[in-house]
C-alpha cells in the first residue's frame, strides 16, 4: 500500500514529471465498474454487440439503402401497374378541370369579374 496520495500533494518540483490527482471515489476503484467493464468485454469478445449499432450508423445505413432503392426504381421504370394507376389519376384529374370549369360557367359573369377585381385589389397591396 504504498501508493502516493496526489490529492495532497503541495510541493512541486521541475524535474518531476506532474502526475494527475487521484480523485475521491473514483469509478475505476469500484468492484461494480469493474465488473461492467470485464462484462462489456466478454460480450465484444463474443460477438455480441454486433447487433447494436450506433444510432448514427444505422440512420446513414438506411439513408444508403433507401437512396440505392430509388436509384434502382428510377433504372427500371415504371410498372405496368404504375402505368395504370397514373392514366386513372390524369383521367380524374381532367374530369375534375372538366367540373371546375361548369361550375365556373354556371356562376353569374358579374360575380366573376367581382372576384377577378378582389384578386386584382390584393395582389397590387
Amino acid at each position: 500500500f504504498d501508493k502516493p496520495d496526489f490529492a495532497h500533494q503541495s510541493d512541486f518540483n521541475g524535474d518531476e514529471i506532474t502526475q494527475p490527482r487521484r480523485l475521491n471515489g473514483s469509478s475505476v476503484e469500484t468492484p461494480s465498474y469493474q465488473n461492467l467493464h470485464r462484462e462489456l468485454l466478454l460480450s465484444h469478445k463474443r460477438g455480441l454487440l454486433l447487433e447494436e449499432k450506433p444510432e448514427l450508423t444505422r440512420v446513414l445505413e438506411q439513408r444508403r439503402l433507401d437512396l440505392h432503392k430509388e436509384e434502382e426504381m428510377a433504372r427500371r421504370g415504371p410498372s405496368d401497374l404504375e402505368t395504370e394507376l397514373r392514366k386513372r389519376q390524369q383521367k380524374l384529374e381532367e374530369q375534375e378541370e372538366i367540373r371546375q370549369r361548369e361550375n365556373q360557367q354556371k356562376i353569374p359573369e358579374f360575380v366573376r369579374v367581382k372576384d377577378n377585381l378582389r384578386r386584382t385589389q390584393v395582389s397590387e397591396q
